[in-house]
């Protein structure tokens, strides 16, 4: 299992965003995945997930952030 935030964050991407963001530049990719440990570490909902299925509930914030870029 990857210990950096943003191998971490990109491991938590299907496989369509990984290769999205893995094309940005590598300051785009520290911002999004600093963006997904907030995401993280701020949503109450995503604590009770994390609970229950550590993966899924990275995969949500990983959605959810890509999700506001594209708004």
């Amino acid at each position: 299992m990857p210990t950096n935030p943003l191998e971490r964050f990109l491991a938590a991407l299907d496989p369509e965003h990984k290769e999205a963001v893995g094309a940005k530049p590598r300051e785009e990719q520290e911002r999004l995945a600093a963006a997904w440990e907030r995401e993280l570490e701020a949503d109450d909902e995503l604590d009770t997930l994390d609970e229950l299925s550590p993966p899924a509930a990275e995969a949500e914030a990983a959605r959810r952030v890509l999700d506001r870029e594209t708004d």
